[in-house]
């Protein structure tokens, strides 16, 4: 069967040495892994001068070894994988970087393969074109936006940050980021498995101050998830012990080392705000307490007052409150996208309930500029700037994926189904807008809803 060529390419804000060290360093697959391909990388072995990675790729309904073999690395110039095992006939891609003056670099991917059964015909031949098309105009754009990013505080050096809630939906997508860009990524785990894991036991208040101590950054993510089932007493338990007994425990440990990081950035959620309706929140809007109010409003007080330890001991500390963060890879999005992909899509209640999104490369990005700029402390909403009602919402997921969105849930219904929960997060209004993170200058990777979607789900 004759090879065929894919080739796409795309200049880049950094020398080629640069972008190609980038590719050199620890979570690069990971960052161009789309999110919605479930990719796992089951083994690496030496580096792109000749080693290999074994991946289990997704091959329609079934998973399949993928091994790649690295060669024809020239440092700064190029670097080769060799599919040597795998679902492709031959599969051979030539990661190029062209000099383009100082400070730019051409980067292209060319690859020549050949499709597996020559009964695939033109049909399977367009299937995998279109695929690629899909899955490495993602990776270039993501590239391009991680390089500018690091770039834009390489002023500041490597920075050594340690991470909480580790194999979370949003750690999965910081810490790539982080390493790729030449920072040291400690994790805060409950079993350590590598060299820079830190142990600790929340529950129990268990954790050794003296592993933390150099550590530039403290990036708190942990927390029982908060929408994965009905609210039974046990489940509110867990939801507040694990935010306000990690918290304050992080928070006591980092106040009392020796050499504290400069800045402890502690996830919270934008459910602090309550049900507000059209009215827009910023940082500076009064929160709601007492009688009346939502639990989740309840424990996001609880969670935030949980470091003033640090805040007390001169930490600087962001408090960043999470709106909905879209990727198919978990979360609010990855549960939508089975309805609306069977067409059966539509709006929760009235839909005329605002929903505060954020892209997940964004909560990245905010959590990476918090680091770096100091400038940028106490409440940060961490959402895009152009909060919808639910009904846009759902109208534009649906634009974006070609699907009608005409159907609704009634709100009994969703009340029926999952209870409190219901109100507190699916039928509540929050028009939560970004102000201190667009005054601090970050600069949004997607500042609209469509353009959120098209990246995230590759359209």
């Amino acid at each position: 069967m004759a090879a065929r060529r894919f080739e796409l390419e795309t200049e880049l804000p950094v020398s080629a040495n640069e972008a190609y060290s980038w590719h050199l360093r620890r979570g690069a697959l990971e960052r161009l892994t789309p999110p919605w391909e479930r990719v796992r990388v089951l083994e690496r072995q030496g580096d792109l001068s000749g080693g290999t990675v074994t991946l289990e790729v997704p091959i329609g309904p079934i998973r399949q070894r993928w091994v790649a073999r690295h060669r024809d690395a020239v440092p700064g110039r190029r670097f080769v994988d060799e599919q040597i095992e795998g679902p492709f006939a031959s599969w051979v891609h030539a990661h190029l970087f062209e000099p383009l003056g100082t400070g730019r670099c051409r980067y292209i991917d060319r690859i020549d393969y050949e499709m597996p059964f020559a009964a695939m015909g033109k049909l399977g031949a367009g299937v995998v074109r279109a695929k690629l098309e899909r899955v490495f105009r993602y990776r270039h754009t993501t590239l391009r936006q991680d390089l500018a990013a690091h770039h834009r505080y390489e002023g500041r050096g490597p920075q050594t940050v340690l991470v909480t809630g580790a194999t979370g939906l949003i750690a999965q997508s910081l810490i790539p980021f982080l390493t790729t860009g030449g920072h040291r990524v400690r994790r805060l785990v409950r079993r350590a498995e590598g060299p820079d894991d830190v142990v600790w036991d929340a529950a129990a208040g268990r954790l050794d101050g003296s592993a933390l101590e150099g550590t530039d950054a403290v990036v708190h993510l942990a927390g029982e998830p908060i929408a994965a089932d009905r609210w039974t007493p046990e489940k509110r338990r867990r939801i507040l012990e694990s935010r306000t007994a990690g918290t304050t425990l992080l928070a006591d440990t980092l106040a009392g080392l020796a050499c504290p990081p400069r800045v402890l950035i502690s996830a919270s959620a934008i459910g602090i705000y309550g049900d507000r309706g059209a009215e827009a929140l910023t940082e500076d809007t009064h929160l709601r307490t007492g009688p009346g109010t939502f639990f989740v409003e309840q424990v996001g007080h609880a969670w935030e007052a949980g470091t003033a330890p640090a805040e007390r001991a001169g930490i600087r500390v962001v408090r960043l409150r999470i709106g909905i963060v879209l990727t198919p890879a978990g979360g609010a999005l990855a549960q939508m996208l089975p309805p609306f992909m069977a067409g059966v899509g539509g709006r929760l209640g009235n839909g005329r309930q605002y929903m505060s999104w954020i892209g997940i490369d964004d909560v990245v990005g905010a959590i990476h500029h918090a680091i770096m700029t100091d400038s940028v402390r106490g409440p940060v909403n961490a959402t895009g700037p152009d909060p919808v009602t639910n009904a846009e919402f759902t109208k534009a997921l649906g634009a974006v994926l070609g699907r009608p969105a005409l159907f609704a849930v009634p709100a009994t219904a969703l009340r029926l189904l999952f209870g409190e929960l219901a109100d507190e997060l699916l039928l509540s209004s929050l028009r939560v807008l970004p102000e201190r993170l667009q005054a601090s200058g970050y600069p949004f990777r997607f500042p609209t809803l469509v353009e959120a979607l098209r990246h995230v789900l590759g359209r």
